[in-house]
């Protein structure tokens, strides 16, 4: 029989699915198709935090003691720049979330960055797993459905005498 198993989390239960009629199968598939869109929203909202940590990480890459006095644009916004000129090479200031920032040395900046990056990354591959076992029992799902209106049309029709 076609069973879903969630059983490795806690607090959850093994469904057997072949004891469900389609009504419950179809709330079961749209709960599952709805925590697939969160699961989908999530991983592209880390994916745009990683690429953000990996062009703030490239930034403070380029800053060497050649670049003290150089022009750059200074964003105020996400679409407005200033011009602005590197007055300090050793020592930058991060954005660390919700309008707080930190001053750190390059070396503390770059860590910093390699470390968010490694976060994000960790979140979006625990993720993926949740999205790959969840698409999997909706497969299991839309198979049960199928399963039952074949048979459910097979009943229905005439027997041909």
């Amino acid at each position: 029989m076609a069973s879903v198993s969630t059983a490795p989390a806690p607090g959850m239960h093994q469904i057997d699915l072949s004891k469900l009629n389609l009504h419950q199968l179809a709330q079961l598939k749209q709960q599952m198709d709805q925590e697939l869109s969160v699961f989908t929203d999530s991983l592209q909202t880390l994916k745009i935090a990683q690429g953000k940590f990996v062009e703030s990480g490239e930034s403070v890459e380029r800053i060497t003691p050649d670049t003290k006095g150089k022009t750059i644009l200074v964003p105020l916004t996400s679409s407005m720049y200033v011009p602005g000129a590197i007055s300090d090479t050793d020592h930058v200031l991060i954005d660390v979330g919700t309008g707080y920032y930190a001053q750190k040395d390059i070396d503390g900046a770059k860590d910093y960055f390699k470390r968010k990056v490694a976060f994000v990354t960790e979140q979006m591959e625990k993720i993926q797993v949740l999205a790959i076992e969840k698409s999997k029992v909706r497969d299991a799902i839309c198979m049960m459905i199928e399963m039952k209106m074949q048979a459910q049309s097979q009943t229905q029709k005439p027997s041909a005498s």
